[in-house]
């Protein structure tokens, strides 16, 4: 045997190991997930999916930059066999892509383009089978003409796959074709249900293609970048030196106000609540705090004229310091707005997302004032924000969002504002073991007949979904043991209520049925009979009758 022979054979033997592995992944998932709630068998699967990706490509772990998105993939699957979050999925997927998308490149440039490369190859995901039949088509008309089966089974798939499709539709429309299809004993139940399994199995036989054979995410060489000596029209020495002054000008207006009534107390205007305050220069703020790190890449690069200039430095200094003081207030600002109504999961990103915003602009600081490159500073805020991902994927933020409300309501005795019970109720589970807590408490005895009936509602909920196995979850199992355990230290009992408002409120009575009042009988419809009035005496009838005034 040549060495050529020798390597089409492995060619051979490696593409129909691939699909060996899909198909059997396709099982899988069809076992664990076709109609079924995904529990922590989601982080069993993607375990398997892992083994089964080193072990059809070894040359994943070869080097050290896709070992370490080896092992960031292990770690996200254990997330997800804890409690499958889309977080956690979205994380994994990234992981598993990049072990594998590595051994094809050289070396690891920098955040940016991985993320081009990331987001053509997921844009190609659904063509990657189309083109390895080209390319398995190209490969045998070089090595010789194939058999004439082989030859003609791709002219077959259509055909058979639509007659497959509309005698489907046809059996579900009319029972004689049906009847006629079903009568086979080798056919399937030909319903919609069987459309929706081919249409899973399809899908995810694509998504595990893509990882077991990914393309080629070529991006064009990169360019020298920007020169130093390059200059924006008008962005000169002197002009950035006054832009800075005035901009560290009117941000210590901004900070000093923030100092008056944000961090000393200082009584607002007549008529602004500390809310509203609050809450109105949130978000511009970081907008603000944006725009400031943005004009400092854009006009003072590392080794420019304007980035040399130590006054400069010293006034980018001063600005990026005022910055992360706005940050920081707007922070703050939040947090006095959660005190005045609540805490949110989308709350709590947002200020995760402040610190970003901060971290980001340290950076943006330490990159000037140390001469880092562009690709130092993309790699260094993908690097934080992934860690603050990655622990924001393994940890409960509905549970603190509902702890904190718990602890805080003014119900419950706290400083903070009326409890939203029907937010709570959306939460789910992550607010079970808090609502526990808020019930064996000192609460008034309307609040905890409602309390109560969210509770068991919740806990039947978790029960019910933890004795299936496809949806099981290890932290759903734990929580149910806590809630059980706690429930019965407080010998809570259960409540008996029906359905209720999403606050535990009962539905108030249905208004009473509109009264059917009777029409007055109807008058003989016969020839109309003048009426006679009978005089009470014999006056009156002794009078000679007149005509009406007026006819």
């Amino acid at each position: 045997m040549t060495q050529g022979q020798a390597a089409r054979l492995g060619g051979d033997f490696s593409f129909i190991l691939k699909l060996v592995g899909a198909a059997a992944l396709v099982a899988l998932a069809d076992l664990l997930f076709y109609l079924r709630p995904a529990g922590s068998t989601l982080g069993l699967f993607a375990l398997i999916m892992l083994g089964l990706t080193l072990f059809i490509r070894p040359d994943v772990l070869r080097s050290w930059p896709p070992r370490c998105a080896v092992a960031a993939a292990a770690l996200f699957a254990l997330a997800l066999a804890v409690d499958p979050t889309p977080l956690a999925a979205a994380l994994y997927w990234v992981a598993l892509t990049l072990a594998v998308l590595m051994p094809r490149t050289a070396r690891f440039d920098d955040g940016w383009r991985w993320a081009q490369r990331l987001g053509l190859h997921f844009l190609l995901i659904p063509f990657g089978p189309f083109r390895d039949r080209m390319i398995a088509r190209r490969a045998r008309r070089r090595r010789g003409r194939p058999l004439g089966i082989a030859r003609r089974l791709p002219v077959l798939i259509v055909p058979v796959a639509g007659s497959i499709v509309f005698l489907t539709l046809f059996a579900e429309a009319n029972p004689v074709i049906y009847d006629a299809l079903a009568s086979l004993n080798f056919a399937p139940d030909f319903d919609f249900e069987t459309i929706g399994r081919i249409f899973f199995w399809g899908a995810v036989f694509v998504l595990v293609w893509s990882v077991l054979r990914p393309g080629r995410a070529r991006l064009a060489p990169a360019g020298p970048g920007i020169d130093p000596d390059f200059a924006l029209p008008g962005v000169t020495i002197a002009s950035i030196t006054l832009s800075l002054a005035a901009f560290n000008l009117i941000f210590a207006g901004q900070n000093g106000l923030d100092v008056a009534f944000l961090w000393s107390g200082a009584p607002l205007p007549e008529g602004m609540t500390l809310a509203e305050y609050a809450h109105r220069g949130a978000y511009p703020l970081i907008a603000t705090a944006l725009l400031a790190g943005l004009f400092v890449l854009v006009t003072l690069r590392p080794g420019s004229a304007t980035a040399g200039s130590r006054a400069i430095r010293l006034l980018v200094t001063l600005w990026i310091a005022q910055n992360l003081m706005l940050v920081a207030s707007t922070m703050l600002r939040t947090v006095n707005y959660i005190e005045a109504y609540s805490l949110t999961r989308l709350r709590i990103a947002a200020l995760i997302w402040m610190g970003l915003v901060a971290v980001g602009l340290a950076l943006i600081c330490y990159r000037l004032l140390r001469e880092k490159s562009g690709a130092w500073l993309i790699n260094a805020n993908m690097l934080a924000a992934l860690v603050v991902l990655a622990a924001s994927s393994t940890v409960d933020l509905g549970r603190m969002a509902a702890a904190w409300n718990v602890r805080h309501a003014r119900e419950a005795g706290g400083r903070g504002a009326a409890l939203d019970l029907c937010y709570l109720n959306n939460l789910g589970p992550s607010a079970l073991l808090p609502l526990i807590e808020l019930e064996g408490g000192r609460i008034p005895a309307e609040l905890r007949d409602r309390v109560a009936w969210l509770r068991t509602r919740t806990i039947d909920r978790l029960a019910r979904d933890q004795a299936d196995w496809h949806g099981w979850t290890w932290r759903g199992a734990r929580r149910l043991d806590a809630a059980n355990a706690r429930v019965a230290a407080l010998r809570l009992p259960r409540h008996r209520g029906e359905g209720r408002q999403c606050d535990g409120r009962p539905f108030p009575p249905p208004p009473p049925p509109p009264q059917v009042v009777a029409p007055p009988a109807a008058a003989p419809q016969g020839d109309l009979v003048p009426e006679i009035t009978v005089p009470e005496n014999e006056a009156e009838a002794a009078k000679p009758l007149t005509a009406p005034a007026g006819r």
